[in-house]
């Protein structure tokens, strides 16, 4: 059984950079042939793709959040990691991530396509 889980602060004030890990057990991030997504779901809005990064370390960004999104990974830990630079508070939300097993979640689909998800963890931008 595959875990996710992510941590983080909650709280993130206004131009600083959001950092969030998530931890991934019973399942390494390496195997063939998985996508390990961040995604973000705004208050009163819908799932957001923000990115992703595949079992062989590529990595994929949403287009409207590539100039300010970073993701990579620690495979000794088997954890990746999200960070989005200069917040402001429209990037309030839960944000999650989860698994795929096809390349196809690195063009922005949510619906249908993750077998595995975090429980998500609020983030909260403000001064």
């Amino acid at each position: 059984q595959v875990q996710l889980q992510e941590s983080g602060p909650g709280l993130v004030k206004p131009s600083q950079t959001l950092s969030l890990t998530c931890t991934v057990s019973g399942g390494s991030i390496t195997t063939n042939y998985y996508y390990w997504s961040w995604i973000r779901q705004p208050p009163g809005k819908g799932l957001e793709w923000m990115g992703a990064i595949a079992y062989s370390g590529s990595t994929y960004y949403s287009p409207s959040l590539k100039s300010r999104t970073s993701i990579s990974r620690d495979t000794s830990k088997n954890q990746f990691t999200l960070q989005l630079s200069s917040v402001t508070p429209e990037d309030t939300a839960v944000y999650y991530c989860a698994r795929a097993a096809t390349v196809v979640a690195t063009t922005g689909l949510v619906t249908g396509l993750y077998d595995y998800w975090g429980q998500g963890t609020q983030v909260t931008v403000s001064s």
